[in-house]
């Protein structure tokens, strides 16, 4: 006889509320859910240009997971303001989702005897693969995005490696699972009878809350946690609810730099001093040939106007902010690319701390006639946290490709 004390024994777990119906209604959400999470991580790689590594995407031995299908494209600009949103929303109003499933299956991982059969076998692989997983993808992503990097390592390959893991296990577990689930969706009303099934208490305790209660509980979990952090991808008063997300407080400033500010000055080391307009030189190279220019002589070129948004990877976004300066083409041009022919290029910047100090923009990105280096914001000089002298400002790209304190631009092949 089994002692009901320990979690091998069907008796230890007491709760009425777990049962196949339960259970099938989270997994379907989450089935969904992280589909989307994937499709829109998968865009989120693709963002970064993978293809002009090592600059760009510096995950070791990637192979086939590495696949790139497409450059990333300069239209809509709002592309990637959107498709992180959602991923970075999203992955967070899933939690309590992913919690509650977790804790309805809970019983399974400590069955016996522990491998019945094959089929049996690669579901208890697969559910120890999809918890893990889930865990160290959900984590590492809210620490991201927190900017709370307690993680050993760059946060790029490990949340790439890691969720990689945990979809394939999360596939081989709905091929196994969805089938049933639907079959308890359609049969089972959420407080029916439910007995012979290996998540229902052979002795439940007397029930405090139903089973749809405890949806609504999951359910109003998600929803406080989505208004209460997707506000920071729109614009307006909406901004001011998102409470729970990145940078959720007011706007660093009033005035024409009044938006959000991701990394300053100091933190990447930066002094005035060498941001000085006496000190300070752009250097532009291709072609074999070399360009030095003070922000004077920038300002003497040709300036076009562009409205763009600044879209990150921790799910944060400004509004449109009226940016001027000198198309990236024209730059390429004076180093002999002709407008329409302008290549690749790697910019570098005068930060000595942190990542991304090289980055690279592919060919479509630097045609862009709305891709510019900015000298100006909102029609004011930017400010030093916003990258003075000058500063990248690409349509749909993500924030960190928008390189501030530009030092150096090398036009070419990538």
């Amino acid at each position: 006889m089994r002692d009901h004390r320990l979690p091998t024994s069907p008796g230890f777990w007491r709760s009425p509320l777990r049962g196949p119906w339960f259970t099938s209604v989270l997994g379907m959400v989450l089935l969904v859910g992280i589909t989307v999470l994937f499709v829109t991580g998968l865009l989120s790689y693709a963002a970064y240009n993978p293809e002009l590594s090592p600059v760009n995407d510096k995950t070791p031995d990637k192979g086939l997971l590495g696949f790139y299908l497409f450059a990333w494209p300069t239209d809509p600009p709002w592309l990637y303001r959107l498709t992180q949103g959602v991923h970075v929303t999203l992955g967070i109003v899933l939690i309590p989702v992913l919690l509650a499933k977790l804790w309805s299956v809970l019983p399974k991982l400590f069955t016996l005897p522990p491998v019945r059969s094959l089929a049996h076998a690669l579901e208890r692989v697969s559910l120890l693969l999809l918890v893990g997983g889930a865990l160290f993808v959900f984590v590492t992503g809210v620490l991201n995005v927190q900017l709370d990097y307690l993680f050993p390592g760059s946060f790029y390959p490990l949340h790439f490696y890691g969720a990689w893991v945990f979809f394939a296990a999360f596939v081989t577990h709905a091929v196994l699972r969805v089938p049933a689930a639907l079959r308890n969706l359609r049969h089972l009303r959420g407080e029916g009878s439910e007995e012979g099934s290996e998540l229902v208490s052979p002795a439940p305790a007397p029930p405090t809350v139903s089973r749809r209660g405890a949806l609504g509980l999951v359910g109003g979990g998600s929803l406080l946690l989505l208004v209460t952090t997707a506000g920071r991808s729109f614009d307006g008063p909406l901004r001011e609810t998102a409470l729970l997300a990145p940078h959720g407080g007011p706007e660093p400033d009033s005035g024409p730099g009044g938006f959000q500010i991701n990394k300053t000055a100091a933190s990447r080391g930066i002094s005035a001093a060498e941001t000085r307009d006496e000190a300070w030189r752009l250097v532009v190279e291709g072609n074999g040939r070399t360009v030095r220019l003070s922000r004077a002589d920038l300002a003497r070129l040709s300036l076009h106007s562009a409205a763009l948004p600044i879209a990150c990877v921790e799910g944060w976004s400004t509004s449109d902010q009226s940016w001027r300066g000198v198309r990236l083409r024209d730059l390429a041009a004076l180093v002999g690319y002709e407008r329409g022919a302008a290549p690749d290029v790697l910019v570098e910047s005068l930060q000595r701390h942190g990542s991304f100090r090289r980055a690279a923009l592919r060919d479509n990105q630097v045609r862009d006639p709305r891709a510019l280096l900015a000298l100006f914001v909102n029609g004011e000089p930017l400010t030093p946290d916003h990258g003075y002298p000058a500063r990248i400002i690409v349509p749909a790209a993500p924030g960190v490709l928008n390189t501030k304190w530009v030092a150096r631009m090398t036009f070419g092949d990538l």
